[in-house]
């Protein structure tokens, strides 16, 4: 059995951006939530607000965590918080829902990124042959 070509390029450098600009996504979504909560929820000086708050201040740090080894573990967790925020707001739960499914098919496709890459069926793996 052969071994798969060395990569020049890091596929999984290109993910880790795709993750980190999920997050800011994240962020934006969960800022414009920040209206409903001044409107309905007594403004954002409230426990609703400062969780919010909280939410996007750990989303931000997270982008620089991305490649970490725990960091998609801690996505995950971040998100099942997000989802329980159901109870004080159901729009940050539905945000929650709705980014914990973006965020498992994102973990889908970098199961099979790493799975093409041990098989070394990756494009930038393949062997070139010169036409002569």
């Amino acid at each position: 059995m052969t071994t798969p070509a060395p990569l020049k390029k890091d596929p999984l450098k290109a993910f880790r951006g795709i993750m980190a600009g999920t997050l800011v996504l994240e962020v934006i979504v969960v800022a414009l939530a920040l209206p409903v909560i001044a409107k309905l929820h007594g403004g954002v000086g409230t426990l609703v607000g400062w969780v919010a708050f909280g939410f996007i201040a750990v989303f931000i740090a997270m982008c620089a965590f991305v490649g970490r080894s725990w960091a998609i573990p801690a996505v995950v967790g971040l998100h099942v918080l997000l989802i329980a925020t159901w109870i004080l707001l159901p729009a940050l739960g539905v945000i929650g829902v709705i980014f914990g499914l973006v965020w498992v098919y994102m973990l889908w496709l970098r199961k099979d990124l790493l799975k093409r890459m041990a098989e070394g069926r990756l494009p930038a793996q393949q062997q070139q042959t010169s036409a002569e």
